[in-house]
């Protein structure tokens, strides 16, 4: 077969964001790649296809798991040629290739290196997973490829590209480069969150971003129905929290036992970094985190800084912090792992400390941490009251749904010992998971709503929906299923899947669900949490503990998907988050939940609407949380997410207040105090302070005038020269007042609109990064937009530009505006505090830019010219090393406050 059949293709309407993509499709691959960004339901499958059909060339389609890989070949059999079956010209053998061919990234990699048979159904228990297999035949890349090439594969697409992993994209790699193949890269979540290294290899691979299309753009167009975000806080149980408050007391017990350990006040003391530290100058420059650790240690035991230490410093009166966990952690780290030949003669004290750290779970592989550890985050992110949320939620959707209710819980693990072969199930449900989760609501289900479980293993289904079941499958051909009921509760039957079935028993699961002879299904995020397609929910439950960005917006893809007949659909997506009440922050659950809600794109709780992602717009406060607080917020996500008719309003309103999604750099108000309330603080201080300069001055002036009254009027012999004393004398007043004026209104003007400061360093920037060629638009289409919201943070954004161009410039700033690092060149400027002191702030010029000496140089011209006066420092030599040190030491008190983070939002 050397074409796709003349007569097959879609046998629907392409919608707007597809049809506009086709349009341009020849654009799109001269650079032999087409890479679409789309959330989950944007109907990613079918314009891979479209687009391999239009190519018509042979076509290898590779998917991170085996249930998305059928649904490829499922999706090209009926809504492209009609048909159930698929042709003989498809193949899910990467060893005997097709036509089309459809295999997992793991399927390809374990073909080429023969360490693990892949192609079986997915673990759901990573506790449960077998032994590793016995290496099968090594086919060699060569082989495989080959294979292809006879084939003349010449069409690639990747399915959510953003699961590759290391060894995968090696193979994935080498394979492309014997192919050459044209690239359809296809994800709902590129890996933005990857370091840089990573994401270069993301891009080889699927190439630069061609469209991106957003959740607002296919809500608006009805491709994602209305949906919010919700979250249900729990506290941890009483044993919970013993064990938690246990480890922080021995941890605080060992923090002050170690800062009064005399052999490690001798180890440092005895130091070079202490003792002779401009003899350590490049060492220092290397590690100045532990260098600032060593001597806030130092000032702890009541020593003082030497007149070296001042020099590297560059400030007599630098304030030391205090020593806290924080600086404690680097110190030991220095100390412990720094192999450091210094610290030889104390090498038994040394490893004494580690085991101490290592016995008391301070210490974990190489991370030291008195506050939490491996059991604190399980603790909370697996505690049991999570068990109560689920039935709070559950409870709360089928009240406000009832038989409407379409919901689905996804977890991590099944937990099968909580299933019991007796007449009765009282076991002690301790543990967060499938089986768990489906007996607590079991046991409490006094409203009756049907619940099911669907796992890889265990398949449990109301009595009533086993006549549904059987149609079900003998209507794709399946017969002879054996059920057996669930020993301890007449109410629900289980499913005994053989061969045949276990292969197509979500299918028909799905149709229950869909049907509503089941309300509430559980599941594991393995089977359910990505590839998987039931329009009819309309709220989901994420029990799971992941915190990656990818899978967690894959797994909440699931609930925001439209459905036929139902054009009001709404969604409520519920996260679960247990509180540590020993953090202000709320532990590692919260910040696990600040992560995750950076993936998520909704309408905001503000006042002001909008759409943007991160947990801000939920509009609550998240620190510093009691018990009571707690209880509000909860009963306030229950009254939100009861209003559904709200919702639709809501999304409505925020809809009409942009048209794209922009990325922002946010830079958060810096100091501990109310913006609004600094701002008219400053604006009362300096309009009461000009007035007293003005008037205590005009008096002075006044007193001045009238002692040499007689001396003045006997000058004056007519009405010119009055007019010239008089013009003379306004003259000196102006110059006297103003110049007071202008400093005292200075520190109003710097509150009044600190987003200007922004926008003139973000033009400089951009004008560099044009001019160095780094950004290929137009400058008639650019321009920098910067703002300040009502807490004083500052957003800034380029309009115009690709994804990509808005990408290098959004990173170039924030390197700007982050504290300094370890940047080539840096660029200075002068300001003054609030007591009118002259003071030396450094920014690290940019990587793309600091690269290139010319473009450093223009970006300082840029900066003369847009922000002020500046002087640029190459830190690669002595004088610029002294500066980058003096630079990163005052950055360091800014490394703990609130950070610059990337946002977007619906402009």
């Amino acid at each position: 077969m050397k074409a796709f059949p003349k007569d097959i293709r879609f046998k629907y309407a392409w919608r707007t964001y597809q049809q506009r993509i086709l349009d341009n499709l020849d654009t799109h691959l001269e650079d032999g790649h087409l890479h679409v960004v789309a959330p989950p339901g944007s109907g990613k499958t079918v314009l891979g296809l479209e687009v391999a059909i239009r190519l018509d060339k042979a076509c290898l389609i590779l998917a991170p798991t085996i249930a998305i890989r059928n649904q490829w070949i499922q999706r090209l059999c009926e809504l492209f040629l009609g048909q159930t079956v698929a042709p003989d010209w498809i193949s899910t053998d990467i060893r005997k290739p097709g036509f089309v061919t459809a295999v997992t990234y793991q399927g390809l990699h374990a073909a080429c290196s023969g360490t693990v048979d892949t192609e079986q159904l997915e673990q759901e228990d990573a506790e449960q997973l077998p032994p590793a297999s016995k290496p099968m035949k090594r086919a060699r890349l060569g082989d495989i490829s080959k294979a292809l090439l006879a084939k003349k594969v010449q069409t690639l697409v990747l399915d959510e590209a953003h699961h590759l992993k290391n060894a995968w994209w090696e193979t994935l790699s080498k394979l492309k480069s014997k192919l050459n193949p044209i690239v359809v890269g296809l994800t709902a979540t590129p890996p933005y969150d990857v370091s840089a290294a990573e994401w270069k290899r993301y891009i080889e691979i699927n190439g630069p971003v061609d469209e991106e299309i957003s959740v607002p753009e296919l809500v608006e167009a009805g491709d994602l129905c209305l949906h919010q975000d919700y979250v249900h806080i729990s506290l941890p149980t009483i044993q919970e929290c013993e064990q938690i408050d246990g480890f922080r007391s021995k941890a605080s017990t060992l923090f002050h036992e170690i800062k009064e350990d005399e052999q490690l006040l001798a180890a440092v003391e005895s130091h070079p970094y202490w003792i002779a530290p401009l003899s350590q100058i490049d060492a220092i420059y290397g590690d100045l985190p532990a260098y600032s650790a060593c001597l806030i240690y130092m000032a702890s035991q009541g020593r003082t800084l030497s007149e070296e230490h001042q020099d590297i410093i560059g400030e007599q009166d630098l304030a030391i912090p205090l020593l806290d966990y924080t600086w404690m952690q680097r110190l030991l780290h220095f100390y412990i792992f720094s192999g450091n030949p210094h610290f030889a003669p104390f090498e038994e004290h040394r490893l004494h400390l580690e085991n101490r750290l290592r016995r008391s779970g301070v210490l974990e592989q190489r991370s030291i941490d008195f506050l939490n550890n491996r059991a604190v985050t399980g603790r909370l992110t697996s505690s049991v009251r999570k068990l109560d949320s689920i039935k709070e939620i559950v409870d709360f959707e089928y009240a406000h749904l009832g038989e409407r209710l379409r919901m689905v819980v996804l977890a991590d693990y099944i937990r099968k010992e909580f299933y019991s072969s007796g007449s009765t199930n009282n076991l002690d449900i301790n543990r967060l998971g499938v089986l768990p989760i489906f007996e607590k609501l079991r046991r409490t289900n006094t409203m009756k709503a049907k619940l099911a479980v669907l796992t890889g293993s265990i398949i449990l289904i109301p009595s009533q929906a086993k006549e549904a079941f059987i149609q079900k499958a003998a209507s794709i051909g399946i017969e002879d299923i054996r059920f057996t009921s669930v020993p301890y509760d007449a109410n629900y039957l289980r499913v005994e899947p053989h061969e045949r079935l276990k292969h197509q028993v979500v299918h028909v699961v799905t149709q229950l669900f869909q049907a509503g002879y089941i309300e509430v299904l559980i599941g594991t995020k393995a089977l359910l949490g990505e590839g998987w397609d039931a329009p009819a929910i309309n709220a989901l439950i994420l029990a799971s503990f992941v915190g990656s960005f990818v899978l967690s917006n894959q797994m909440r893809g699931r609930a925001i998907r439209t459905e036929k007949g139902n054009p009001h659909k709404t969604s409520n997506i519920w996260h679960l988050v247990c509180l540590d009440p020993g953090l202000p922050n709320g532990g590692a659950d919260f910040l696990s939940m600040h992560r995750k809600f950076k993936a998520f794109v909704g309408v905001s709780f503000h006042d002001d609407g909008g759409i943007e992602n991160g947990v801000g717009r939920l509009d609550m406060p998240f620190d510093n949380l009691d018990g009571d607080r707690v209880a509000e917020i909860n009963a306030a996500m229950f009254a939100s997410a009861a209003d559904r008719a709200g919702l639709e309003q809501r999304w409505n309103d925020a809809l009409k207040q942009g048209v794209a999604m922009v990325e922002e750099l946010k830079i958060p108000f810096r100091e501990r105090v109310n913006y609004v309330e600094t701002k008219s603080l400053y604006l009362t201080k300096t309009v009461r302070n000009a007035t007293a300069t003005v008037a205590s001055a005009a008096v002075g002036y006044a007193e001045t005038l009238l002692n040499n009254y007689d001396r003045i009027a006997n000058n004056i012999h007519n009405l010119r020269e009055l007019s010239w004393a008089l013009l003379s004398i306004a003259a000196g007043g102006v110059v006297l007042f103003g110049r007071r004026a202008y400093f005292a209104l200075q520190l109003y003007s710097r509150y009044r609109d600190i987003s200007k400061d922004i926008q003139h360093i973000a033009e400089a920037l951009l004008t560099t990064l044009v001019e160095a060629d780094l950004i290929h638009t137009d400058a008639s289409q650019l321009s920098v937009d910067a703002h300040v919201d009502r807490s004083g943070a500052v957003y800034c954004h380029l309009n115009g530009g690709s994804t990509f161009e808005k990408s290098i410039f959004i990173k170039a700033l924030q390197e700007l505006v982050d504290p300094i690092d370890n940047p080539r060149y840096l660029i200075t400027r002068e300001h003054r505090t609030a007591r009118g002191k002259k003071q030396l702030d450094y920014h690290a010029v940019p990587e793309v830019i600091g690269k290139n000496k010319e473009n450093a140089q223009h970006f300082q011209k840029q900066w003369i010219k847009k922000v002020g006066s500046t002087t640029l420092l190459f830190t690669r030599s002595v004088d610029g090393r002294k500066a980058l040190l003096q630079a990163r030491l005052k950055s360091l008190s800014a490394q703990f406050a609130d950070e610059v983070e990337h946002v977007s939002k619906w402009l």
